[in-house]
């Protein structure tokens, strides 16, 4: 069994059917009730409780661990979370981190993540580490402006850095999961190419084959925006990050060709795939 926590999330949703396709008996962890794909077991539970996860970590011989934003806050403790999987037996974990642990390793929510990461290797369990930098997913943020207005409204508007298709980060995590070769792997994840928030709009007005705008946001104007969906802290993290990447996180990482023995998905093929989101 091998038990997937945010199943129903952007990296949660396509590796829990990865597994299933692989023949796997997969239980998927949310918050809430969900839909999940055909013999997949599905489980309520909320990580900020790790108590509340035995039922479903029963029986599990590995764990994808994905934390939700207030688990990223200060004072919390999903250090209990691994506790718990040891105890139950679990014999694998995979966390996913983020490349800010190496990039930015100062900012408290990279602290507290750097601190999990040592939890995860002090464990005494089988595990990977996944670090992928921005998520491409992120330009969903953008759907009902686009939906409505046609507009694209980001900061930073001609600084990139080279986003992630999420489809990809659960595909490395499948393999991390499923193969013994990838126990001990800290891996950083990355897209193709570095990419604007400018180009992104361009790459959705392709998909959408009409014109899209773009508007550029303050810093002050884009912190207020995030801060509603996450910790304060975090959104000041990412808005660094975004306003002047570091070389390292202009890097483009070979990790997913080792892995996937394919490259990285380019944002216009995600873009091309969701085009839904934004009509």
């Amino acid at each position: 069994m091998i038990v997937v926590t945010g199943a129903t999330g952007n990296i949660g949703r396509p590796l829990t059917r990865a597994l299933a396709e692989a023949g796997e008996q997969v239980t998927a962890v949310s918050r809430h009730p969900a839909a999940v794909p055909d013999g997949v077991r599905h489980v309520v539970a909320d990580l900020a409780e790790p108590a509340g996860l035995k039922p479903a970590l029963a029986g599990a011989k590995s764990l994808f661990l994905l934390l939700s934003g207030d688990l990223h806050a200060t004072g919390a403790n999903p250090a209990d979370i691994i506790g718990e999987a040891a105890a139950s037996g679990v014999r694998r974990v995979v966390l996913l981190s983020t490349l800010g642990v190496v990039t930015r390793p100062f900012g408290t929510t990279r602290i507290a993540m750097r601190a999990l990461e040592d939890t995860v290797r002090d464990s005494g369990l089988e595990w990977a580490v996944l670090r992928p930098g921005g998520f491409a997913s992120n330009a969903l943020w953008w759907a009902e402006s686009v939906r409505t207005q046609r507009v694209v409204a980001a900061p930073f508007g001609d600084v990139g850095v080279p986003i992630i298709d999420p489809a990809d980060i659960a595909a490395v995590a499948a393999a991390c999961l499923l193969e013994d070769r990838h126990a001990g792997g800290a891996y950083e994840l990355t897209g193709p190419e570095v990419i604007t928030p400018r180009q992104q709009a361009e790459a959705i007005a392709d998909a959408l084959g009409s014109p899209v705008r773009f508007h550029e946001l303050t810093r002050e104007e884009a912190r207020a925006a995030m801060a509603q969906s996450m910790p304060a802290e975090l959104a000041d993290d990412t808005l660094d990050i975004l306003g002047s990447p570091s070389p390292a996180e202009l890097r483009v990482s070979p990790a997913v060709e080792q892995i996937l023995g394919r490259g990285p998905r380019p944002f216009s093929e995600w873009a091309a795939h969701n085009v839904a989101a934004f009509r």
